[in-house]
């Protein structure tokens, strides 16, 4: 062994992650500092604190008294949580689908770059930075009924106008739609993982006769099957807590509990009754089938679709 092999200027360094160097992995853990120290503080710790305030009958006045699985026991035969709870999973059910459709075609309309793409990409973006407050009054007004430009629409070209925030039938389809246009984030998921797929491939079935939608079918969607699960999985975390701020303002639960959701009821629950044992208890119940709902869907689709998964 040479001397020069001995000196510890000329050894190379250990690196955490094999082909990236320890400057440029230590300065993406600097980045990814604030938002895991903001996950600890705002996710984690309420989470740990959440589990033991089920077991308990809380007022934030008095000390807390053990009650064990009794609010667990009681949310099946309270009528406000089961019409919460439906109405959360039919909203769910409703948005998720759409919001990822709704991304993934327009990423694929705007996959190459042209004139005028760009401005069309911000416009997509827009309303997911607006303020949820702003966003839930601008929809206050395009859906109401008397003076609302979306009932001025279907009135022109001769179609009913619903009532659309006090009519039961139309409240929660409403909202579904007011929260529809909020795609910005999964949308630029989508498109960088349509830039991740090499060209190469697209030109080579091209080449060999494939037709746009087979190519499609066959080569697009497997390749970014991944960022698909991982979008899927993001909308349904976001569609579990985003209805608060617009049913909060819109329609307040109603019309008839109509768009009564399950972040609403745990609100008034925990700071309108003081009934903290229960607001935990129904915030619980709502992360562990979030959490069994994202497990079932990565077991169904068989992972993130790599073998050599990090």
């Amino acid at each position: 062994m040479t001397r020069t092999q001995h000196h510890p200027a000329l050894r190379p360094r250990r690196r955490l992650v094999p082909g990236i160097s320890l400057r440029h992995q230590l300065a993406l853990c600097a980045l990814l500092a604030p938002y895991l120290i903001g996950s600890v503080v705002l996710i984690i710790l309420p989470l740990l604190l959440t589990a033991p305030l089920a077991l308990t009958s809380y007022d934030g006045l008095s000390p807390p008294r053990w009650v064990g699985l009794g609010n667990l026991r009681a949310l099946p035969g309270n009528p406000l949580f089961t019409t919460a709870l439906r109405n959360s999973l039919l909203f769910t059910a409703l948005l998720v689908p759409l919001r990822v459709t709704a991304a993934l075609a327009l990423a694929l309309l705007l996959r190459r770059a042209r004139r005028g793409v760009a401005l069309y990409r911000t416009a997509i973006y827009v309303p997911t930075i607006i303020p949820g407050v702003a966003y839930a009054l601008i929809w206050l007004w395009v859906l109401n009924p008397i003076y609302g430009p979306l009932n001025a629409l279907l009135a022109a070209i001769g179609l009913p106008a619903p009532a659309w925030l006090t009519d039961p039938a139309t409240a929660l389809p409403a909202l579904v739609l007011a929260g529809l246009f909020q795609l910005g984030e999964s949308f630029v998921v989508l498109l960088a993982g349509l830039d991740a797929i090499p060209a190469e491939y697209d030109q080579a079935a091209e080449i060999d006769g494939a037709g746009r939608w087979q190519r499609l079918t066959a080569i697009t969607l497997p390749l970014l099957a991944p960022w698909l699960l991982l979008t899927t999985m993001r909308e349904l975390i976001a569609s579990a807590q985003s209805n608060f701020t617009p049913a909060m303002l819109m329609t307040g639960g109603g019309p008839y509990y109509a768009t009564l959701f399950l972040p609403q009821l745990i609100y008034e629950v925990s700071f309108d009754r003081l009934r903290f044992g229960q607001g935990a208890a129904m915030t619980l119940v709502g992360l562990l089938g979030l959490a069994a709902t994202l497990a079932l869907l990565y077991g169904l689709v068989g992972g993130w679709g790599y073998d050599d998964e990090v």
